[in-house]
């Protein structure tokens, strides 16, 4: 599964203070080893498809009958997160060896080929084993949260033997530093293609309180409206018909879930406003506002503004601006003057 780009050929040893100083530079935090004359670290700065990234290696020694004993351990505090002033998510991918993550009291364990997802704001702390390599790459937050419609959970946790992370895995690889691919018309549409199998794999289960029936129509009635909701008439009867469900019903399940039917249809086209926004940022595409809010079921541009204004605090305009593309916000920090690929290891 690892590829030549993931090698670290030419990038040069360090020893544990050449290490901390390196790291301490851009996001601090304290590294323990139980040896420190036989710990060696490696760290290269990458891209993924224009996404700031870097890979991972730790030996801390010959193996040993108990590998606890080789092991490494790095920790943020809240002093090390405030100075470093992040406001990104980490996607970690573990290559070889094996990591246990910890973030808000929960703690994940990362075998090769999973995939752990960490808040870069919030304290952390990582115990890899000897011979350890991982891959993290750095997602501004807020255009990942555009992107997802939801904002992830801190430490977050893929299974490598799923298909979306298997997937993602090797998309991620095969992209590693391939400039002339990034520059190409096809590179902004494979970043999103990152963002988009990251969102299927960290998805939030959404089980509330109700019965898995009342779930499921749930589910139905979202989908309905998502595949409906460019109709300008599209309202509550028409979801109820499509949907098979009374309107009365319709209106009870919604409810329970603290919304109204005519709330959740402008909710589904205020979220697909917003992505076809961030597409049309990403790719410079210069699709008129009015187009795309003619798209979403707006009747007009003004109500398409008032609404959208509500739900983001901006107007459609607005939205991204001071993005170049997705994954490539501008973000001015104390950090900004150092590489954001050691924000979290």
């Amino acid at each position: 599964m690892v590829k030549q780009s993931c090698d670290f050929v030419g990038t040069p040893q360090l020893n544990l203070e050449e290490w901390a100083a390196l790291l301490r530079s851009s996001c601090g935090g304290d590294h323990k080893v139980i040896d420190r004359n036989a710990f060696a670290g490696w760290m290269r700065r990458i891209s993924v498809y224009g996404v700031a990234a870097a890979t991972f290696k730790v030996q801390c020694g010959p193996a040993a009958a108990d590998p606890a004993g080789n092991a490494y351990r790095f920790e943020r505090t809240r002093r090390d997160v405030r100075l470093a002033d992040t406001d990104w998510y980490c996607a970690s991918f573990q290559v070889t060896g094996r990591s246990a993550v910890t973030q808000s009291e929960h703690t994940v364990q990362l075998a090769a080929g999973d995939i752990g997802l960490l808040d870069g704001a919030r304290p952390s702390t990582r115990l890899s084993e000897s011979g350890s390599q991982w891959l993290s790459i750095y997602l501004p937050r807020q255009p990942l949260i555009s992107h997802f419609g939801f904002e992830p959970q801190a430490c977050l946790y893929g299974r490598g033997g799923t298909l979306a992370a298997r997937v993602l895995c090797q998309l991620v690889l095969d992209g590693i530093g391939d400039d002339e691919f990034t520059a190409a018309p096809a590179g902004p549409h494979m970043r999103l293609a990152v963002y988009d199998l990251l969102g299927a794999l960290f998805a939030p289960s959404d089980l509330g309180p109700v019965s898995r029936h009342a779930d499921r129509l749930f589910a139905r009635i979202r989908n309905v409206i998502k595949n409906r909701c460019a109709d300008p008439d599209f309202g509550p009867a028409e979801v109820a018909t499509e949907t098979g469900i009374s309107l009365r019903y319709v209106q009870k399940l919604l409810t329970a879930r603290g919304c109204t039917c005519s709330e959740l249809i402008y909710s589904i086209r205020l979220d697909r406003a917003a992505r076809l926004l961030e597409r049309r940022a990403s790719l410079g595409t210069g699709q008129h506002l009015t187009e795309i809010a003619y798209a979403c079921g707006f009747r007009d541009y003004a109500h398409f503004a008032r609404r959208f204004r509500g739900r983001f605090g901006h107007g459609p305009g607005a939205h991204l601006e001071g993005s170049d593309a997705i994954g490539n916000r501008i973000v001015r920090s104390r950090a900004a003057e150092h590489s954001p690929s050691a924000h979290n290891v």
